[in-house]
């Protein structure tokens, strides 16, 4: 595909790595001319200085041949405006970062009205899985299928958990529920895990489940599952007002930490429900006051990843049963996870993953066969769900007479009202919504691309 994207930012530049590895032809525009050149240093793609909403600027590029135009500037307005005359001009679709809380409720409208494809919005986006992981504060993160009927969850597997030594075809018959181990993170080696696979104290696990079973199985492997009641917000940006929002609408206490005085103000006015206190969250007397014996989770959302990493760490020392730290550096979560034994979370990265998704959706013949595309274990696992068609190989065959790549696990399927983790005497049929996992360098656009 040929696709531009305009700003060269945390977003812009995520977008162009993975878009790059994926082969598509990439023009990014962006008004700062160092920014371009290191850009077009490291990645394979072409360069156009100056303003992504000046027409002349986009038909430089090329935006009426295009693709895709992605719109990730630091400015709303100049996203919506870019991306309405990208489209003018001929391109096929349009993808616009659009920030501003006060821009929520018409998103709908927006779309409609300038013809675009997609609204991404990385705070919304992180407020969202936050906030799903804190409704299940032992999983590490959660990433939802076949409509929010089907999760896959990542857990750590701490000593005395009930499957440690046990082979994984005993999960289903002890656990007296439908799940599924679908990867395993041991060290720095990742698995795609066979029945006989065994799991180790220390591992982490990636479990497919029904959403209505995930509380069954935690029961079942002896995790605690402790109540949020209160929680303390460290930093107030949009991110923390998105997820602030969505917790007190939940009936949970909230707690904002925000040295800014003017924004403590305007966060007072929104959120009138949420004690907001002005102050430093990095200051470790204010953070005693407000965390210890009190706070069931914090949640720091400052812009240095360092500072976050450390404020997490102090609030496990302190007991707080959950942390979560956003991550904005994608290549540090590596080192981070050594230090880290939360929840690490990077808006950048979940919107990279929407972008995939539709990326792989509109390139294949089959438009819409991809559903829901999710990157686990930091990038090195997919999680992909399909839509099986009439055009789609060996429907009604039985996988055990099916040849499928290497590297591959799939791990549910939804049927009607009916989700099946299959074994080799199921099938897919058509109309079938199919989830299958696989390491990164295996790239699918489409369901057929699973099969040799």
């Amino acid at each position: 595909m040929n696709i531009i994207i305009v700003g060269d930012g945390k977003v812009g530049l995520t977008l162009t790595e993975q878009l790059s590895k994926e082969e598509h032809d990439i023009v990014i525009i962006d008004k700062n001319p160092t920014v371009l050149q290191n850009s077009q240093e490291t990645f394979d793609v072409m360069v156009v200085p100056g303003n992504g909403a000046s027409r002349q600027v986009l038909l430089e590029a090329g935006a009426e041949k295009a693709d895709l135009v992605i719109a990730a500037t630091s400015a709303d307005e100049i996203n919506l405006l870019c991306c309405l005359t990208a489209k003018k001009l001929g391109c096929t679709h349009t993808i616009a970062r659009v920030r501003n809380p006060e821009y929520a409720g018409q998103l709908v409208f927006l779309k409609d009205e300038l013809g675009l494809s997609m609204v991404i919005n990385p705070e919304a986006t992180a407020a969202r899985e936050m906030f799903q992981i804190l409704q299940f504060p032992s999983f590490l993160n959660r990433d939802r299928f076949a409509k929010g009927r089907v999760e896959i969850v990542e857990l750590k597997v701490e000593k005395g958990c009930t499957i440690i030594g046990k082979h994984l075809y005993e999960l289903h018959d002890n656990a007296k529920v439908k799940v599924l181990v679908c990867a395993v993170e041991r060290g720095d080696q990742v698995y795609i895990p066979s029945g006989n696979f065994q799991i180790e104290e220390g591992d982490k696990i990636h479990v497919t489940a029904e959403t209505q079973n995930l509380t069954k199985l935690i029961h079942y492997l002896g995790i605690p599952l402790p109540k949020m009641r209160d929680v303390v917000i460290v930093g107030g940006s949009r991110l923390g007002y998105y997820l602030a929002e969505m917790l007190l609408r939940s009936g949970v206490k909230v707690k904002i930490i925000e040295i800014d005085y003017d924004r403590c103000m305007q966060l007072s006015e929104l959120l009138p429900k949420a004690l907001v206190i002005n102050g430093d969250g990095c200051q470790q007397k204010l953070l005693n006051e407000e965390i210890y014996g009190k706070a069931d989770a914090v949640i720091s959302l400052l812009n240095i990843d360092e500072v976050n990493l450390v404020i997490s760490m102090y609030a496990k020392k302190l007991g707080v049963p959950k942390v979560i730290a956003k991550i904005d550096r994608i290549e540090y979560m590596n080192v981070f996870k050594n230090f880290a034994e939360d929840s690490l979370i990077s808006p950048k990265n979940l919107i990279c993953n929407d972008v995939l998704r539709y990326v792989r959706a509109v390139s294949n013949s089959e438009e819409g066969s991809m559903l829901t595309l999710y990157r686990l274990v930091n990038n090195q696992v997919e999680a992909i769900e399909f839509l099986a068609g009439k055009d789609t190989y060996y429907l009604d065959v039985p996988f055990s007479k099916v040849p499928m790549q290497p590297n591959l696990l799939i791990v549910s399927i939804r049927r009607d009202d009916r989700t099946i983790f299959p074994t080799g005497n199921d099938c897919i049929q058509l109309g079938d919504r199919v989830v299958v996992v696989t390491t990164e360098n295996n790239r699918f656009y489409e369901l057929n691309d699973i099969f040799l």
